[in-house]
């Protein structure tokens, strides 16, 4: 695991804060639950208004918050003026989308001066078990 040095060091607030702008984190439900230099936490619980037909967490809903923890794991390391969005990002689902609430983890690979590579994984907890359901790579840019 790589050690990061955020060159900003009110990162956590900044990052918690720009979260709780997130109508559609808000909307899921969904909560910042970690935040470190390079590594985000998001986790959402069950809930049936977000399920697709077969009754499993609908893949967008899994996409998000990977997608957001990814993008935050990223801001963390950029300068307090900066800003974040999504360049672009490949995501495989590898089990339905079943548990009692849902993880997602963002990491940074790579961070530059633009582009930072992240990647991250989705697991699902259910009965004291955790299975890993998504994984993600993606490119995030900083915005000044």
């Amino acid at each position: 695991m790589q050690s990061f040095n955020p060159p900003d060091p009110g990162y956590e607030s900044r990052v918690r804060s720009s979260f709780d702008l997130q109508q559609l984190m808000n909307t899921i439900r969904a909560k910042l639950v970690r935040v470190g230099p390079g590594e985000v936490h998001i986790e959402i619980p069950f809930q049936q208004e977000l399920t697709q037909q077969n009754g499993f967490i609908h893949a967008g809903i899994i996409t998000s918050i990977v997608d957001s923890a990814c993008g935050y794991a990223a801001y963390s390391l950029m300068t307090a003026t900066s800003g974040v969005l999504t360049v672009e990002y490949k995501v495989n689902l590898l089990s339905p989308a079943i548990g009692e609430r849902f993880l997602a983890i963002g990491r940074v690979k790579k961070p530059g001066r633009t582009l930072t590579v992240c990647e991250g994984d989705v697991f699902a907890h259910a009965e004291g078990k955790e299975k890993l359901v998504a994984t993600m790579l993606a490119t995030m840019m900083r915005l000044s």
